[in-house]
């Protein structure tokens, strides 16, 4: 499996309709969870948060907050950001532009409340899907560093690592609170919140106006 763990410049550069990282300066991390609410690992994932006295943001799938409302509300109630990741985890490069947006308004349907950070799942999107997203008011979210945790063919250890050795001021990481990424992300996440707190950074959501 290949992916780029630290987003380059370059292709930061590439494409700057997105929003790969924040501006430094303050010493805030801006820590993200994709794919969730998931029972358990969601729950774990937000009592870590309030361990660390950190806020993230929360990209969910609108078919799991569906399901699991109860977490959802969780979050909600905790004082963390939502964000919309289509509601059933669509691929936008393999999905229809109509189809991809009435993705992305079912799942906004769900949320409850009016969030105007997207993230693609995958980080794929079409060019024609996101000039209609930004129509909606939509900042598109991607990220400064994957910690990866998704990938079972590495260990929790090099999970940990991909988000230490890359992490800097502005960044936006992402993690999974999912099954899947349950190992790696159980290891990885509490190490990561403890260095952020010996470094001086502080963990903070994205706002809705963020850019």
């Amino acid at each position: 499996m290949w992916y780029w763990v630290k987003t380059s410049r370059f292709v930061r550069w590439l494409f700057p309709h997105f929003v790969w990282k924040m501006p430094a300066g303050e010493r805030l991390v801006y820590l993200t969870f994709d794919d969730g609410p998931i029972p358990g690992v969601t729950d774990w994932v937000l009592e870590q948060l309030e361990q660390f006295q950190a806020k993230a943001t929360f990209f969910c799938i609108g078919e799991n907050v569906n399901r699991h409302r109860t977490v959802y509300d969780k979050i909600r109630a905790q004082g963390h950001s939502i964000g919309n990741h289509t509601q059933t985890h669509a691929n936008g490069w393999k999905t229809d532009s109509s189809e991809y947006i009435q993705e992305f308004e079912d799942c906004q349907a769900q949320l409850d409340t009016k969030t105007t950070l997207f993230r693609p799942p995958y980080g794929k999107i079409r060019r024609s899907q996101r000039k209609q997203l930004e129509k909606l008011g939509t900042r598109i979210i991607m990220w400064d560093v994957l910690s990866a945790d998704f990938d079972t063919q590495i260990s929790p250890e090099n999970c940990l690592e991909n988000v230490l050795n890359n992490i800097e001021d502005g960044s936006i990481v992402i993690f999974h609170d999912s099954l899947k990424a349950e190992k790696n992300l159980r290891y990885a996440l509490p190490r990561t919140l403890e260095f952020l707190q010996q470094k001086g950074f502080k963990a903070v959501a994205l706002t809705q106006t963020c850019s």
